[in-house]
């Protein structure tokens, strides 16, 4: 092989490089997933943005889920010594305020809303944000089960035992 092949085999600058075939986990994945989307081009961004503003059902029943199971699993957490709950209220105020705080301060930073998923892009950078939009999705999805579980178990607690 002599410089002149090497020259004439070597991709031009206009071409894009060409890439090695997909293996199995490749096509499958394609196959049962899909391709993978760019989530910043404007497309795929605004379809991503429409499901996350259709998402606020589970983002409502989000306190209610959260009120309906979270104090009584607290106090059954805590057993025996229940002078422990006056500890878990105080540290709950505690908690609330300085949540509080910083939703305060995050709505001086953006005072047209956003969300977590912007917070982060813009203080972070794109991949934790991608991360933070992940997460929300999931938070979304295991929202809901607990609702739903949680209205379950409390319709079912309402009939008699026989």
């Amino acid at each position: 092989m002599n410089l002149l092949n090497l020259a004439n085999d070597s991709p031009s600058s206009d071409e894009p490089p060409q890439l090695p075939p997909p293996g199995l986990w490749e096509r499958l994945r394609t196959l049962f997933i899909g391709k993978a989307k760019d989530p910043f081009v404007p497309d795929v961004f605004h379809r991503i943005s429409l499901a996350a503003f259709l998402a606020w059902v589970g983002l409502g029943s989000d306190v209610l889920s959260s009120s309906c199971y979270g104090p009584e699993e607290a106090f059954l957490a805590l057993g025996s010594p229940s002078f422990l709950a006056l500890v878990l209220a105080l540290l709950t105020a505690v908690t609330v305020f300085f949540i509080s705080a910083s939703y305060a301060q995050l709505i001086e930073l953006f005072p047209t809303g956003g969300g977590g998923y912007l917070v982060a892009t813009k203080l972070l950078g794109r991949y934790p944000g991608l991360v933070c939009g992940g997460a929300l999705l999931v938070d979304y999805v295991l929202t809901i089960t607990i609702s739903v579980a949680s209205g379950a178990d409390a319709i079912f607690n309402l009939l008699p035992l026989t």
